[in-house]
């Protein structure tokens, strides 16, 4: 392979770009890797965080084509690049480091040409063939990265915590048989790092469950907050670009997809979108 063979051309509004003729990404995602060199550790280390994307982008466009934005052609084809990404595939091309600048857009970005670029290699054209499907006018059509963004990382956020919930209800099923086993072992309390008074081993590790019972209540709690969402607020809120009635059909999709039937929409979505509703 010469080194043009290994290279493809893209434009942006900077000029030209070169990128690797294999990746799944960008421009954009390109010039992220260049300016935000910060960590070493990129998005392709935050699996649930990927999938998220790909679930609001595959709602957003089944939400598009229903509400006349879309081509159907185009909207199945990038539902189809994002029920792959949310299986596990291409996850190695979300090479943009996890901290960065803009709230999120070079993550967004690196989602959109991923998805285009699948999208385009289903409908039988070759990556970066951008006149006929787009990173921009039809994967993040109607969308901005200030409601993607913060939706998926709620979104990832709760799958995190389902994962720590049964983990802390192992542990706290652990506890407390201890706290069983050891109900008649006598120890002495301590307090100010001092031996204080007398208690049992058992009554220590009930107290340890006991502890973790509440932690558990605080995090369901927390994932109540997370379930309400701006996507469809766009920019700051206002819906501008979006359809009618897109914001409505993509929660209803969303909601299918990720299983998750208390998805709701914020009831304010410029007050969510400054505050990301939590």
């Amino acid at each position: 392979m010469t080194g043009t063979d290994r290279y493809r051309t893209e434009h942006d509004m900077l000029g030209d770009v070169a990128v690797p003729a294999d990746a799944y990404y960008g421009a954009h995602t390109v010039r992220a890797v260049v300016n935000f060199p910060l960590t070493g550790e990129t998005v392709a280390a935050r699996p649930h965080l990927i999938a998220a994307l790909a679930a609001v982008k595959h709602a957003a466009a089944l939400a598009n084509a229903e509400v006349g934005a879309l081509d159907g052609t185009l909207a199945s084809a990038i539902a189809g690049a994002c029920a792959e990404l949310r299986k596990g595939a291409l996850r190695e091309e979300f090479v943009v480091d996890l901290i960065q600048g803009g709230a999120g857009t070079s993550t967004n970005m690196n989602a959109n040409e991923v998805i285009a670029n699948r999208a385009l290699e289903l409908l039988g054209h070759s990556r970066g063939q951008y006149a006929d499907l787009h990173p921009l006018d039809h994967v993040n059509l109607g969308q901005s990265t200030n409601d993607v963004y913060p939706t998926a990382v709620k979104l990832a956020l709760d799958a995190h915590i389902a994962e720590l919930l049964a983990a802390l209800a192992c542990l706290r099923e652990a506890f407390t048989a201890k706290a069983a086993e050891f109900a008649d072992v006598l120890k002495m309390g301590r307090t100010q790092l001092q031996d204080a008074v007398p208690m049992t081993l058992g009554q220590e590790f009930g107290a340890f469950a006991a502890t973790l019972a509440e932690d558990e209540e605080r995090l369901a709690e927390a994932r109540v907050l997370l379930h309400e969402l701006n996507l469809g607020g766009t920019a700051i809120g206002t819906g501008l670009n979006a359809r009618p009635g897109y914001r409505e059909r993509a929660m209803e999709h969303l909601r299918r997809l990720t299983g998750i039937p208390t998805l709701v929409s914020a009831p304010d979505l410029i007050e969510a979108t400054q505050d990301v509703g939590v």
